[in-house]
Formats: C-alpha cells, sequence, structure tokens
C-alpha cells in the first residue's frame, strides 16, 4: 500500500472505505475470507467483514507461537509484591490453553458470558484469552469494585463462570476481594454455575463448596491440555465492558470480533509506529488496567496482535519510588508507552532525578490518554524526558483512538493541548448545540459528533439494548442519525481538535469515567438525604472530582461543624460500599436547597461553574438565586 501524506490516507478511508479497510484486514489471520467489507444495511448497527471468520487469541498468540516461540509475550510484573515474570509465546500460549480448559470443565461454552473481576496478575490476561480462544465472551470488571456496582454487572452479564482471586493491593495495602465478590452474589439475581479463585496467598478466602474453585488445582489437571481456537464469524461478540451513563445503569459497550482484531492491528501500525516488520524484540507498556477499554485494547490484545511483548503492571507510579515505569523501560527495552495526565502529575511533584537515572533510548514516545492533557503537564513531561508526548482521544465505546496523530502513516507535530487531527475510518464533525448546523470555520464550539458507520473496532450495540444504543448515542441530535460523544470541541485552523469537557453528567476522575448520576443514586440511599447533586469540578491533579452538595431530611445540629464532619464521613461510606472508593466525593456540601430553573431542572452547570470560580451564566430561569448564592459562601476560601 503506498503511503503519501496522511491527508491522502484519510480521504482514501472516508472516500473508499471497502477497499481501505479490506487492505486493512490483511494484517490479521482470516480463516474463512470475509464476504463483505461493511454492511450498514441497518444503521445504525453496521457489521464489518461479513462472512469472515477468525479468532482473537489465534491473533494474538498462536500465529506469532509459530515463527517466534521464545520471545517474550507478556511481562507481569508486581511494585506491590515484589514479583515479575516474562511468559514466552510458547509459555502464555500453554497456560492460555490451560486457562481454557479450565473454563470449559466448568462448564462455559461457546456464547456463555465469564465475568472478571481480578487484580493486574498473569491470570486475569489468560481468562481473557482463554474466553477469546473458545468463543466464551468475557465481562472484565475493574477490581476492586464495591459490591452493589458488581451485582448489578453480575445480573446485566449473566455469567456461567465468575473469575476471581483472593486480593488485589494498592500502596501496599491488600484488598480482598473474596468478601465484596460474595456480597456482590448474595445480592445478584443471577447466581454463576461456579467461581474460579486464583490464590495469590495475600489475603483468606472462604470457598462456598460445590460453587468455589481453585485455579490452582484446576491448571494442575488442565496444564498440558490442548484446547484449539474456536473460529468465530467476524460479527461474533468478544467481549462487553461496562461503562458509566447517564441514566445510573452502567452500559454494557459490546465488541465485535473481527472488526477490532483489524482495528488493533491497524492502530499499532498506523498510530503507534509497530508493523509486523519490526515488531519483534520491542515491548509496549500500557500503565492502565485491565478493568477499563485501554487494558483490553493496549494491555492485552493490540501489543499481541502486533507480535509485540506487553508489560502488565500492577502498583503504583511512585512505589518503591518514582522510579519504578523508568526502570521497567530500561529493563524491557520498551519502544511505546501509553498512561494518563493524572499519573504525569503525579510524577511531576516527585524528585527529578528519577527521569534522568535510567536510560530511556529504548522509548519512541509516551502516548497518553484518558482525561484531557493540559498544556503544562505535557509541555514537563516533554521536556524531561526529551521524547514526543502523543495525546490521544478516544472512549469506550470505540475501543481505539479518535483522535490523535498517524505517525506511522506520517509524522506530524503534536500540539500540547490538542489530542491531534481524526484517524482514518472517523468521520468525525462539530454540530451546533441548539441548531445541529455543521460548524466548519475554525475555533467554533460545537458537540463532537461522528457519521456512520463508526469504523471497525467500534462498540456494534449496548449489551442486550439494541433499543438504549440508538437512542443514547444516535438519536440525541434533532433530524439527525450521528454518533455523538457528548464531548464539547473546537478545532483550529490546521484541522486539529481541542476537547472543552462533557455536554452530559458523566465526569472523569484520573482516567476513571463516572457517572454523576450513580453518585447521586448512591448517596441518595442515606437515610438523612433528602436531596443531593453531584457535579464534576477541574482538578489541577486528577482532572476532575466530584462535588457533592446535600440537602438533608433532618439538618438540626448541622450548623455545627462536627456534626456536619460526621454526616459527611457517613455519606462518603455510602458511596464507597456501593460504588467504591474511586466514586467517593472530594468533598460533600450540606445546603438549604439546591438551585433549579422554575420548571424544576437542576441547574449543575450553573453549580460547576461556580465551583470552578467561572461565570454561571444566564440564570433569569432560576427560581430562588438564593440556593446558588449558598454554594458561593460555603466555597469561600476560610
Amino acid at each position: 500500500m503506498t503511503k503519501s501524506t496522511y491527508a491522502d490516507f484519510y480521504r482514501r478511508s472516508i472516500e473508499e472505505p471497502d477497499a481501505f479497510w479490506a487492505e486493512q484486514a490483511q494484517l490479521i489471520d482470516w480463516q474463512r475470507p470475509f464476504d463483505t467489507v461493511c454492511d450498514n444495511s441497518n444503521p445504525p448497527f453496521s457489521r464489518w467483514f461479513v462472512g469472515g471468520t477468525t479468532n482473537l487469541c489465534h491473533n494474538a498468540v498462536d500465529r506469532h507461537v509459530a515463527t517466534r516461540p521464545d520471545d517474550n509475550a507478556l511481562i507481569c510484573v508486581s511494585s506491590e509484591t515484589d514479583e515479575e515474570r516474562v511468559y514466552s509465546f510458547r509459555e502464555l500460549h500453554a497456560e492460555v490453553q490451560c486457562m481454557a480448559a479450565v473454563l470449559q470443565s466448568l462448564g462455559v461454552q461457546q456464547g456463555d458470558r465469564v465475568l472478571i473481576y481480578m487484580p493486574m496478575i498473569a491470570q486475569a490476561a489468560f481468562a481473557m484469552l482463554a474466553c477469546a480462544r473458545i468463543g466464551a465472551v468475557h465481562s472484565v470488571v475493574f477490581g476492586g469494585f464495591a459490591s452493589g456496582s458488581l451485582a448489578s454487572r453480575i445480573d446485566n452479564a449473566q455469567p456461567t463462570v465468575i473469575v476471581s482471586a483472593d486480593a488485589g493491593s494498592r500502596s501496599g495495602k491488600v484488598l480482598p476481594y473474596k468478601p465484596l465478590l460474595d456480597e456482590a452474589i448474595r445480592l445478584a439475581a443471577h447466581q454463576p454455575a461456579a467461581v474460579l479463585m486464583v490464590n495469590r496467598g495475600l489475603a483468606e478466602m472462604g470457598m462456598q463448596a460445590g460453587r468455589d474453585h481453585s485455579f490452582e488445582a484446576l491448571r494442575a489437571i488442565h496444564i498440558h491440555t490442548v484446547v484449539p481456537c474456536v473460529w468465530l464469524d467476524s460479527t461474533a461478540i468478544s467481549y462487553t465492558l461496562y461503562t458509566s451513563g447517564t441514566t445510573g445503569l452502567p452500559k454494557g459497550v459490546q465488541r465485535d470480533t473481527g472488526g477490532y482484531a483489524v482495528a488493533l492491528a491497524a492502530s499499532m501500525q498506523h498510530i503507534f509506529g509497530v508493523s509486523p516488520a519490526n515488531a519483534a524484540g520491542q515491548t509496549y507498556f500500557a500503565t492502565s488496567d485491565i478493568g477499563w477499554v485501554v487494558g483490553h485494547s493496549y494491555i492485552v490484545y493490540g501489543p499481541l496482535i502486533a507480535g509485540m511483548a506487553t508489560i502488565m503492571y500492577e502498583g503504583l507510579p511512585t512505589r518503591p519510588d518514582a522510579g519504578v515505569w523508568w526502570t521497567l523501560v530500561e529493563k524491557y527495552q520498551v519502544s511505546v508507552m501509553f498512561s494518563a495526565p493524572t499519573a504525569v502529575r503525579v510524577l511531576k511533584k516527585q524528585d527529578p532525578k528519577f527521569l534522568k537515572a535510567h536510560d530511556l533510548s529504548s522509548l519512541r514516545a509516551l502516548y497518553l490518554a484518558g482525561e484531557p492533557l493540559d498544556e503544562p503537564t505535557a509541555s514537563w513531561i516533554s521536556s524531561a524526558l526529551g521524547k514526543p508526548i502523543i495525546d490521544n482521544y478516544w472512549q469506550t465505546e470505540t475501543g481505539w483512538p479518535i483522535l490523535t496523530i498517524a505517525n506511522g502513516v506520517e509524522p506530524k507535530p503534536s500540539k500540547f493541548g490538542s489530542p491531534g487531527v481524526p484517524m482514518y475510518g472517523y468521520k468525525v464533525k462539530l454540530l451546533d448545540e441548539t441548531t445541529g448546523q455543521e460548524l466548519a470555520g475554525a475555533n467554533q464550539k460545537g458537540v463532537l459528533v461522528i457519521d456512520g458507520p463508526l469504523p471497525p473496532g467500534c462498540m456494534q450495540t449496548v449489551w442486550r439494548d439494541d433499543a438504549r444504543f440508538a437512542a443514547a448515542y444516535w438519536s440525541s441530535i434533532p433530524g439527525q442519525q450521528v454518533y455523538n460523544t457528548f464531548d464539547w470541541g473546537i478545532r483550529d485552523e490546521d484541522g486539529y481538535y481541542y476537547i472543552l469537557g462533557r455536554t452530559d453528567d458523566v465526569i472523569n476522575v484520573a482516567g476513571h469515567r463516572l457517572g454523576t448520576r450513580e453518585i447521586e443514586e448512591s448517596i441518595s440511599g442515606h437515610s438523612n438525604v433528602a436531596e443531593v447533586a453531584v457535579v464534576g469540578v477541574a482538578d489541577s491533579l486528577k482532572g476532575q472530582v466530584a462535588m457533592a452538595f446535600v440537602v438533608a431530611k433532618d439538618a438540626a445540629g448541622l450548623e455545627l461543624p462536627a456534626n456536619a464532619l460526621k454526616l459527611e464521613g457517613d455519606i462518603m461510606k455510602v458511596v464507597d460500599t456501593s460504588l467504591g472508593a474511586v466514586a467517593r466525593p472530594s468533598r460533600v456540601f450540606f445546603v438549604n436547597a439546591l438551585p433549579k430553573t422554575r420548571s424544576g431542572k437542576m441547574l449543575r452547570r450553573a453549580i460547576q461553574a461556580v465551583c470552578e470560580q467561572r461565570d454561571p451564566g444566564d440564570l433569569t430561569t432560576m427560581e430562588d438565586p438564593a440556593a446558588l448564592q449558598q454554594i458561593k459562601d460555603l466555597l469561600k476560601p476560610v
């Protein structure tokens, strides 16, 4: 394929999509060739590479075993337990087959769901790849999620088997998983047929006879079992991954098999600069978690499909010291690194000697995503590393970047503060929020949308809820069927986009996507909460934090700081229990009333503006101006 400028490359992906994506599809192995590149006869439900059969695990593991069996594949490092283990493609192949055999022995068949609730350990990757191998649908839930949130996902996914471990660890503090899992199963209406437990020796775990099984015991039985890959239709479901929604109900983002494999293979080459010719000996290090989409796409599947080694890391960027990541870059000759702006802000507070103590010559670039990257943070890490810093913008729903720089096609400069330009296949545009008209000029603020069909790798639908997929994503702009990212953006005169924040009630806390509605519903569960509003507020370290404003049912005594502090702590415990510590508000303020319009609509944007010391805008429709004034007074520096 001839590559000239990126503009030509992008234009061809939009104007000749079938020819373009048929070429990209040659980057993976197909057991049966596809008949149709894209079937968009029933929009917005597009289907990619129809008629073809393939397998994610084959493309990630088996095909490399045939040519480079002893090359590094999976590098598992825990700075929490001081453990480190490298698996070659041959060893990974054996472990994945073993895990597949174990799952089959517990009754898992093609199409069944397997829920994975795991820390960042090798067995978590084995379980994901094993599901892909046998055609089961995995649903990974972030390890340590609270029981209530886990129960809702169990009920929605209805897994045959749940795979978990005794505990995770963070900053040296052990977090037992089994009690959280047992409580979630107790709360859930759906009961899994079996629970498979990995014992790390970190915490006690009471095993329920008949339901709970030891992975170590079953591994000993199945370690040499050969389990062939099941060749799946390209459109077969590979996994679901839950993301927060504005309704308070998590959405199961449903991904296909063939389109996802092609999208990842293409992104590894065109975005990250890793081609089949140069993948050998290269290592990819994404510092995310498999509970998030980055962990799916660029810890487990993407690098392995490309034939790279991939690092799976459990721990903080500052433990045992702020040089731990750079130690790994030097030791394993990391060429591509992927992290989040929050992590960089944490490192910025550390002694700069840690960045200068290691040989980082192997590192070609650092990619950052998960939340907006501010210019000061980008400038600091660029200067500190002396490496290209490449922002990228995407979503759980898309599975791979929407906006970035495709240096594998044509090297282009990054603009700090901008994630970049639209990637091939994405027909991105900005619309006026009120009129729905496209904004063609530069530096005009609009809602960022994508014309259908979405390129390969993007979500097929919402798991078991096609109507929600069509309504939530494709019907929010009156008179148009376009995919709404629910993000504000502008485009400069050079075509670079800048993301300005959400148009809905989803916030981004240190790369974790949280629905303010979910947090509100959690807080409402406290017996002394009459009404609550939660907003995302800009934070210099985490990007955003949640702040809660509560009207108490019984406000007597709350003027005393000790009483207010106790109620605030109790409310935070409620959130911890139902959603987990990641969703805990940074502060809970008690107010007499919440600012609303005369029609009863909550003025969340006005609350957010006051919290960020911005102009709250037109308040002519406000019912009670004193409500917003009380919030202003509460936020005044003491």
